[in-house]
């Protein structure tokens, strides 16, 4: 039996199957607003058991990257409920994940210092923003302002607010982004949190931002609404090495074991069969965490079956498969070849926003 294919309860939202579309950055919105090409691609790939939104920022602050559809303005709500409408008129469910960068932002981008757990900027890596007027491209991100502590309570603010937007357009729940360098994990990592007070030293001090988040969000929408994404061991955005850094991880499946959540979404990099975690850590991982645990990380087919036949994952999510190809839940019920998409135009605007975006085929149509 596949076990790929078959459905899933999530919390009380029925999943067709355990195929998710992970959250990708795909920079398609000139005025940072959903548009008719952003229902389109996102109802394009429905058969999915779970699509998770690429990350929208929860403010200006938040922001990182020109082009990103916002869930923050009244403006944003009607592109988002086009959105979910269009994926539930095909049977589909999707999750909005909701980001804040931190540092990984530019000056340019939003016309603010970027903030973050403390004032070290991210050196090896840059954001897409502008490099003058007019002209939009890869830049080094802005050192960075440490956020004041009576600030944390406004950026939770911000992830309640935005949470409930999301609910108010039609989301199935929301996803908190605190992977891949940004904002929660720049407050988790030892090196990067030089704090001295409630939100900095300690395991649990550093973790208290994102639990505070949670919790909060938890008191809007419901538990079962909210999924959280990590990153163990990752190493994007120049995102290094940090003392603890097992332990706190650890320590964070303990403290998510103890709340209600939708699921816990690891997101190993650059591949779960490639990525620097220590012996054991998705079987410790699993012990220490009883809810839904789903994977990404260059996930194939015949890699997501048996990781679920292990156990330790309940859900395996797609991303650069789901680019090229719409219809991936078909292509593997069927076997049929999986398309290879465009890398030039994975990201931002080209002569049309289409192109490489909402214009690849399903397998059916491209034979015939």
């Amino acid at each position: 039996m596949n076990k790929l294919l078959t459905p899933y309860d999530l919390s009380g939202t029925a999943l067709k199957n355990r195929v998710v579309m992970a959250p990708m950055t795909r920079t398609r919105t000139l005025d940072n607003i959903p548009n008719e090409f952003t229902a389109m691609y996102y109802a394009q790939r429905a058969s999915a058991g779970l699509l998770i939104t690429e990350g929208l920022p929860i403010s200006d602050e938040a922001r990182g990257y020109l082009y990103t559809p916002g869930i923050y303005a009244d403006e944003h709500l009607p592109g988002w409920r086009q959105v979910t409408d269009a994926v539930h008129a095909k049977g589909g469910k999707i999750f909005a994940q909701l980001w804040h960068v931190g540092r990984m932002s530019h000056i340019s981008v939003h016309g603010m210092v970027p903030v973050s757990s403390g004032t070290q900027p991210a050196v090896d890596t840059t954001v897409y923003a502008w490099i003058e007027p007019g002209e939009s491209g890869a830049v080094q991100p802005s050192v960075p302002r440490a956020l004041e502590t009576e600030e944390v309570k406004r950026v939770i603010a911000d992830f309640v607010k935005s949470a409930r937007m999301a609910m108010e357009a039609g989301f199935d729940g929301i996803e908190i982004m605190a992977a891949n360098g940004f904002l929660f994990d720049q407050f988790l990592s030892s090196a990067l949190n030089t704090r001295t007070d409630q939100y900095g030293g300690s395991i649990a001090n550093r973790q208290r931002f994102l639990l505070e988040t949670i919790d909060a969000i938890s008191a809007e929408i419901g538990g079962s609404k909210i999924g959280v994404r990590f990153s163990p061991f990752g190493r994007l955005y120049d995102f290094g090495v940090y003392e603890g850094e097992a332990e706190t991880w650890m320590s964070m499946a303990a403290a998510l074991n103890e709340r209600e959540l939708a699921y816990v979404h690891l997101n190993y990099q650059p591949t779960i069969v490639a990525a620097e975690t220590p012996p054991g850590f998705g079987a410790a991982f699993r012990e220490a965490y009883k809810g839904t645990l789903m994977a990404a990380g260059g996930f194939n087919q015949a890699l997501a079956e048996s990781e679920l036949v292990k156990g330790e994952l309940d859900l395996i999510a797609f991303g650069t498969a789901y680019i090229a190809n719409p219809d991936l839940v078909e292509r593997m019920q069927n076997g049929w070849p999986l398309a290879e998409g465009d890398r030039a135009t994975y990201y931002g605007v080209s002569d049309r926003i289409a192109k490489g975006y909402t214009d690849y085929p399903e397998y059916v149509a491209a034979k015939a």
